[in-house]
């Protein structure tokens, strides 16, 4: 790999933004990870009713409104873009209306030419990881891109190691 090669990856990376505490820490980890500079997407992927994302500020709406979900994602997509911009990267804020969230991480991805999808893992085991599922893995297992995965260690971890990584890469 050229040194050219290293600084210009070929597309942006996509950070898998929800509004909540672990895909803050995600866009942190990254930050400390990757070099400052590069193109970021943050991206919240919504749709009615089931909203799930986690909105910015508190924000109430009616999740069968169409537009007020719409719009409560664009503000937590924003949300999320003002802190990857604070990580050291060059981000903007997008959304996509999707079902189930890890096809939406993954096309999105996949239309951007993404280097890499960052987002954070909620670690559910047991039935509540086989009932809910896993974005996180979804995307890991469907995705060729490579995947950076973070994960809270314990409540205890939380205040001095945020994160540990785990990297899934795929060939192409």
């Amino acid at each position: 790999m050229t040194a050219e090669r290293r600084h210009h990856p070929r597309g942006p990376v996509v950070f898998a933004y929800d509004g909540s505490e672990l895909a803050q820490l995600a866009i942190e980890e990254a930050g400390r990870q990757l070099t400052a500079g590069r193109a970021a997407l943050v991206l919240t992927v919504w749709h009615p009713f089931d909203v799930g994302f986690i909105p910015s500020g508190g924000v109430r709406f009616d999740a069968a409104q169409i537009s007020e979900v719409e719009r409560a994602a664009e503000e937590t997509a924003a949300e999320g873009a003002s802190l990857a911009q604070a990580a050291g990267f060059d981000a903007r804020a997008a959304t996509t209306e999707a079902t189930p969230t890890w096809q939406g991480i993954v096309n999105v991805a996949d239309e951007h030419d993404s280097s890499l999808i960052v987002l954070g893992s909620h670690g559910r085991t047991g039935l509540a990881g086989v009932v809910i599922g896993s974005v996180a893995e979804a995307v890991a297992a469907h995705s060729p891109r490579s995947v950076l995965i973070t994960h809270h260690r314990d409540a205890q971890d939380r205040g001095a190691a945020h994160a540990h990584l785990e990297t899934r890469e795929h060939p192409t």
